[in-house]
């Protein structure tokens, strides 16, 4: 550094030379300025803590309430009194029982078990047996479900026992599901149950021969099966014997 006097300095002022003198630092510190503190920067929305959702909590199921058992039908499989549709009168023993379902009719009554076409086919049946001849006693037991009225002579429930008929049969034929099972007391299918020869499982019935076969009025329906129901008439007739 220059250590000018007071002539130097004014000779080079007057020169025109500017002569820079440092100024002698302060021993104080300066003031410190108070910087306020920087604000947290914000976070991004994608950052931002969600709020939690509240769950539903699920209402609690109804109690469970037990339904009274459903109380049973009060119908029942119903037989009626038999009848004669060939033979003698007054014979003792011997013959054919022919037990068919009723089907039901559109108005809600049983409609009689050999109408119409089904009728004629009973009846083609029965002559190819030759039993429209009258040589045996051939009769007819009617069965469908209802409700007995305890009347004399009307319907009774089969599981009473089927009623004496007035010939005592030497073969039983079951013509359709609703006679088979109930002489039979099976619930195996017709399918099943015909093609055999069995026992009628109701008291006072063990010893007669039961053979289960179709329903004339299902054979209408389903031809293909007349072949199956005329090997079943042949083995009714096989458990025929003389009286």
């Amino acid at each position: 550094m220059l250590n000018l006097d007071a002539r130097q300095r004014a000779m080079l002022d007057e020169m025109g030379v500017k002569v820079w003198w440092p100024v002698a630092a302060s021993t104080e510190a300066p003031a410190a300025v108070a910087v306020p503190a920087a604000a947290p920067p914000m976070p991004r929305a994608s950052t931002l803590p969600s709020a939690p959702v509240p769950v539903p909590v699920p209402a609690p199921a109804p109690p469970v309430v037990a339904r009274p058992a459903a109380a049973p039908s009060a119908a029942s499989v119903l037989v009626e009194v038999p009848r004669l549709l060939y033979g003698p009168e007054g014979a003792a023993q011997g013959g054919w029982l022919i037990v068919a379902d009723m089907p039901p009719g559109l108005d809600g009554r049983h409609a009689e078990p050999f109408d119409g076409d089904a009728g004629r086919l009973f009846e083609a049946m029965l002559r190819a047996l030759q039993l429209h001849t009258g040589a045996v006693p051939v009769q007819l037991m009617r069965t469908h479900r209802g409700v007995a009225s305890g009347q004399p002579g009307s319907p009774r429930p089969i599981a009473e026992g089927l009623p004496l008929p007035a010939v005592v049969p030497q073969v039983v034929l079951a013509m359709g599901p609703l006679a088979s099972q109930s002489l039979l007391q099976s619930g195996e299918p017709l399918g099943r149950l015909r093609g055999r020869a069995a026992r009628a499982v109701l008291p006072g019935w063990e010893a007669v021969p039961l053979v289960a076969t179709y329903h004339p009025a299902y054979l209408v329906r389903n031809p293909a099966d007349k072949a199956r129901a005329w090997a079943d008439l042949c083995l009714a007739a096989d458990q025929f014997g003389p009286s």
